[in-house]
């Protein structure tokens, strides 16, 4: 007597991960494994961020699978783990692709752009690559919430960095 069913002998792993992936977007499993879970447990795993300027690369994807071990440790452990996933959109990567892709180079091009067209300019690629890293890291198996994510470039989150500095400051934990 056999407890399992046949395999295939040519199974097309592809198209069963998809089934998978399909039936997890379909079943809303990442957000029912945080829904049956108690809000007074909380545990908020801020993921990222990458730089959205990119398509993601082995290094990329290899980190990213390291650091879904943290929130499926704790929601094995039984905490609402919300995953928020993050963009970098700050620095000089943005400022690089859109000096290569507009044709300019340095200070002076930049300032005869004018720094707040350069700033509106950088704000428009920063994000174009988002649906490629939402498709890997889905198709990777990472439970992740992309509609609440965050964004270095959003000022809440500028405003919270420099609360935090402020803090540290105040608390004579900043020194040259």
């Amino acid at each position: 007597m056999s407890y399992f069913h046949p395999v295939e002998p040519k199974v097309n792993f592809s198209a069963l991960e998809e089934a998978v992936i399909t039936f997890w977007e379909e079943d809303q499993t990442f957000q029912k494994s945080v829904n049956q879970r108690p809000v007074e447990n909380t545990f908020v795993f801020y993921d990222g961020p990458p730089f959205a300027t990119g398509l993601p690369h082995y290094g990329n994807i290899m980190t990213s699978i390291v650091k879904d071990v943290i929130p499926r440790f704790f929601t094995m452990n039984g905490m609402r783990v919300e995953r928020r996933f993050g963009w970098d959109c700050h620095g000089v990567p943005v400022e690089f692709e859109l000096e290569k892709e507009i044709g300019i180079e340095g200070r002076a091009d930049i300032e005869a752009m004018g720094i707040a067209n350069f700033n509106e300019a950088c704000r428009s690629i920063v994000l174009r690559y988002t649906k490629e890293w939402e498709a890997i890291i889905s198709r990777v198996g990472r439970w992740v919430d992309f509609r609440n994510d965050y964004k270095t470039m959003n000022l809440p989150y500028m405003e919270s960095v420099w609360w935090v500095f402020k803090t540290l400051w105040d608390k004579g934990l900043i020194y040259e």
